[in-house]
């Protein structure tokens, strides 16, 4: 009997931080799609869309959800948007003000962590971990260039990309 005490507990306290992570999607957003990235044999990350329509329009307010499965330093976060931005071919002056803001706002993340970017009524974008405003970029030229990693046409993940849109 503990035991079965034991593992419905356990699966209940999962179930909190799961949907703690989806506490900052605004409220009417629905989900668009989901994929998982694994780069070799790891997994990443566990990547959610959504949109007020629940359909992907580039031209509509986005929501990403990222639920790490494993550790990761906020600086190699950082790095590695850099070298998307690069692989991508998007060019911008700001690259060096985006990075250093999201050095000052991006926590180094442990398996089970979550970062959620919601693009704004403006077009800027909102970093939250759960409940947690984590900070802001007042661009909406990065919050394009951000989502670009995940969305654009040009992405290096394509199939990950498609499943996210909702195309499968």
């Amino acid at each position: 009997m503990r035991y079965i005490l034991t593992v419905v507990l356990a699966l209940f306290s999962l179930n909190l931080l799961a949907a703690d992570c989806t506490t900052s999607v605004p409220e009417k957003f629905k989900r668009v799609g989901e994929t998982r990235l694994s780069v070799y044999f790891w997994d990443v990350y566990d990547a959610t869309l959504y949109s007020p329509s629940g359909t992907y329009k580039k031209e509509e307010r986005q929501a990403l959800l990222l639920e790490y499965l494993r550790d990761i330093k906020a600086k190699d976060l950082i790095e590695t948007t850099e070298e998307e931005w690069q692989k991508l071919g998007l060019n911008s002056d700001n690259h060096a003000k985006w990075l250093a803001k999201l050095d000052s706002i991006w926590p180094d993340i442990e398996e089970g962590d979550c970062l959620l970017l919601v693009e704004k009524s403006d077009g800027t974008a909102a970093f939250y971990q759960g409940d947690k405003l984590l900070g802001e970029v007042e661009d909406k030229h990065f919050t394009e260039q951000f989502l670009a990693i995940w969305l654009s046409e040009k992405s290096r993940f394509e199939s990950e990309r498609k499943a996210l849109i909702g195309e499968k």
